[in-house]
């Protein structure tokens, strides 16, 4: 057994895709149309096509926004990211924009960072320390 599609509640399906793939750099998985405006719409890693799929699911019910905004209420990333170098990844990221609620630091054993996905999510970078 292995994760293939994990979710992710956003506000704006498009808006999402255009982040996640003209921003962060993830590759379109699957886009159809589900009836209504809504679609089963994901994004990969473009560095490993055949990897977990991310869906970037509409935040349509009451019972997802409530989700959704205590999370970010609460300061709460909703997923997290590995990156090989979190300094260049922050400087491309904040040289397209991106808005980071909590700039590079070290905790634990990882250097994290948290930004602001533009749709209702925070997300955490993550590069392992030594």
């Amino acid at each position: 057994m292995r994760v293939g599609v994990t979710s992710v509640f956003v506000d704006d399906q498009e808006k999402a895709l255009r982040f996640y793939t003209d921003v962060l750099g993830f590759a379109l998985g699957h886009d159809v149309p589900l009836g209504g405006g809504a679609r089963w719409l994901t994004v990969v890693s473009a560095a490993d096509p055949d990897g977990v799929h991310l869906l970037l699911e509409p935040n349509g019910s009451p019972v997802a926004q409530a989700y959704q905004q205590g999370l970010r209420k609460a300061g709460l990333p909703v997923m997290i990211f590995a990156v090989d170098d979190l300094a260049k990844e922050h400087e491309r990221l904040t040289g397209l924009g991106v808005t980071f609620t909590a700039p590079p630091a070290p905790i634990g054993p990882v250097l994290s960072a948290v930004l602001d996905d533009t749709c209702g999510n925070l997300v955490m970078l993550q590069q392992p320390l030594g």
